[in-house]
């Protein structure tokens, strides 16, 4: 790689009322006027936690306790590329001050996407928006215990779905997906589908979810608030940043009993592809909810899964 490649990290806080703080970039900084998620470049010798705790004591007076990785993207500028290492802050103490001068403010999360940032702080506000669990449907076998299971999966929290059945006719994918966006959406929780955007637009889908074939064959970005793929090697990547999709599923991250001819990646080296793509990432193949600390300290945003995620009728009984 022949550009400087510059390690930053940054820090998403949220106070009692769940808005966010943000920061006004000011001059003589690059893309001043901009707001963007305080933080800063690692220092030599610095772990990327002293390095948060450092920035925030030194732009906004505030003394990080505790976070949690959120996120990593390389981000490319025309000079130089930025590592962008984001951590949600859990535990922090003080009263936020503009001590370089800088403009700050609370902000809800709806608000985030009216306002201007620099390019790699995108990608957090997707991030902000998502789950750290992506469900992914299991085949359906009839109807009642399909539609009996989702719902003991959402009742479990899970807020992220993605309709996929493959076997089904497509006058029969309609119909179950008819029914599921009108469950998940009942519980507050996003649904995306495997399916034409035509068909997710008329029902009502929050999104569409792209094979790789299908993201390989992509001419033109869906016009729909979520547009995912699925990922399983760097060319695919390369694909879902050009077509700036919204956020990825990276697999096998372990032996799957669907796939078992195809060689997990291992967390090395997801971690690895991870840390390329320019949206949220999440870890697919063996995972389950415990993996989710795991999968966040490796740069995801969380755990996709079909059989970890998915909550069966006796769950729902046994409840």
């Amino acid at each position: 790689m022949s550009h400087v490649v510059v390690h930053v990290v940054a820090g998403v806080v949220k106070n009692a009322a769940g808005e966010i703080l943000l920061a006004q970039r000011t001059e003589p900084k690059e893309l001043a006027g901009l707001w963007e998620f305080s933080g800063g470049k690692v220092e030599a010798g610095e772990t990327r936690f002293i390095a948060l705790q450092r920035e925030f004591q030194e732009e906004l007076g505030i003394e990080v306790q505790q976070a949690i990785p959120l996120m990593q993207l390389l981000h490319r500028y025309p000079s130089k590329y930025i590592l962008l290492d984001v951590w949600e802050i859990t535990a922090w103490q003080g009263t936020p001050e503009g001590k370089e001068g800088q403009a700050w403010g609370w902000f809800p999360l709806y608000k985030l996407r009216q306002l201007q940032f620099p390019a790699a702080n995108y990608p957090i506000i997707n991030a902000l928006h998502l789950p750290t669990e992506y469900l992914i449907t299991p085949e359906p076998q009839n109807p009642e215990q399909f539609f009996q299971e989702l719902h003991a999966s959402l009742q479990q929290g899970i807020r992220l779905v993605q309709l996929r059945a493959k076997t089904l006719s497509t006058a029969a994918y309609n119909e179950y997906a008819a029914e599921a966006v009108k469950i998940v959406h009942a519980y507050g929780a996003q649904i995306l589908l495997n399916a034409p955007v035509a068909i997710a637009e008329k029902l009502g889908a929050d999104g569409v979810h792209l094979s790789s074939t299908e993201l390989m064959q992509l001419r033109e970005k869906p016009a729909i608030t979520w547009v995912a793929a699925s990922c399983h090697s760097a060319q695919e990547i390369r694909q879902a940043n050009q077509w700036d999709v919204d956020f990825i599923v990276l697999s096998p991250v372990q032996h799957t009993a669907t796939h078992p001819q195809q060689p997990p990646l291992g967390w090395e080296q997801f971690e690895q592809l991870a840390y390329t793509a320019t949206c949220p990432v999440f870890a697919l193949g063996g995972m389950q909810r415990a993996d989710t600390v795991l999968a966040r300290e490796h740069g995801a945003q969380g755990v996709a899964a079909i059989r970890g995620l998915w909550n069966t009728k006796s769950a729902m009984i046994n409840k």
